[in-house]
């Protein structure tokens, strides 16, 4: 567990390397965080050699699951521990009760042995997640609400700044929805073949936001998380149409307009 760890944090480093010397990275102000095995890589990295400008390290739900080998979850405290001696770094934790890889009769005995070896780790219990799996809370639409307070706080605590002086704001804004079909009639959304129709039933089960555009010619693209789903969505449709693209659903509401198509 603990050498698994330590390699991984040497990739840590190549990459800090390589993205301190990127002109729009400020060098004196990082924050490294990792989800998964890659929290657990962000903490072992923290247990070596101070690098310069990291600020803090947060791990979301971090371990490695080893079910091959005997007491892995011993072993994954007892490599926390190791972590715990050497670490430099104020940490950030965060675990939830419905977590599938580290319950908390894993996670908590790690975090234990880290602080019991002189470590400093905040530890943010959240409780089950009620949108699926814990482990994946961090990466879920979801999600945000329950790790951006706990983490904005810890950011401040660092010193470093939180808040938002250059929005990119949304370049496109949702129609109001329409009664032109239920989110779910499939076979309703016009233009579309079978192709595009297996497309929408995949944006079906995507979380949000999400969007999903289409044109007369039978194109079609879909989008979710991220910047801008709306405005992607319609790019992703209007690259493969020389008709124009227009958004036919967003997050939960049909938002297609058959009048604006006729007068077009």
């Amino acid at each position: 567990m603990r050498a698994t760890g330590d390699a991984q944090a040497e990739d840590i480093r190549a990459t800090l390397d390589y993205a301190t010397k990127l002109p729009y990275v400020d060098a004196g102000r990082i924050v490294v965080a990792g989800q998964s095995h890659g929290g657990m890589s962000t903490i072992a990295f923290g247990a070596g050699a101070a690098y310069p400008g990291v600020q803090g390290l947060i791990n979301f739900a971090g371990g490695n699951k080893s079910e091959g080998c005997n007491s892995w979850e011993r072993n994954m405290a007892s490599g926390f521990g190791d972590w715990g001696k050497t670490n430099r770094y104020r940490t950030l934790w965060f675990y939830g009760e419905n977590e599938s890889y580290f319950p908390p009769s894993v996670y908590r005995p790690a975090h234990a042995a880290y602080v019991a070896a002189g470590g400093i780790a905040q530890l943010v219990e959240f409780g089950v997640f009620p949108h699926g799996d814990a482990h994946g809370m961090v990466g879920h639409a979801k999600g945000v609400s329950t790790w951006w307070p706990q983490t904005e706080r810890f950011l401040t605590a660092l010193g470093l700044p939180t808040a938002i002086v250059n929005p990119h704001a949304a370049t496109m804004v949702a129609p109001p929805a329409t009664t032109f079909a239920a989110l779910g009639d499939i076979e309703a959304v016009p233009h579309l073949k079978a192709t595009g129709r297996d497309g929408y039933k995949l944006f079906l089960e995507k979380t949000e936001p999400r969007a999903f555009a289409l044109s007369a010619s039978g194109a079609w693209g879909w989008s979710n998380g991220g910047d801008d789903p709306l405005a992607r969505a319609v790019e992703g449709c209007q690259r493969r149409s020389k008709e124009p693209c227009r958004l036919y659903a967003v997050d939960q509401q049909v938002v297609w307009n058959a009048s604006e198509e006729k007068q077009k």
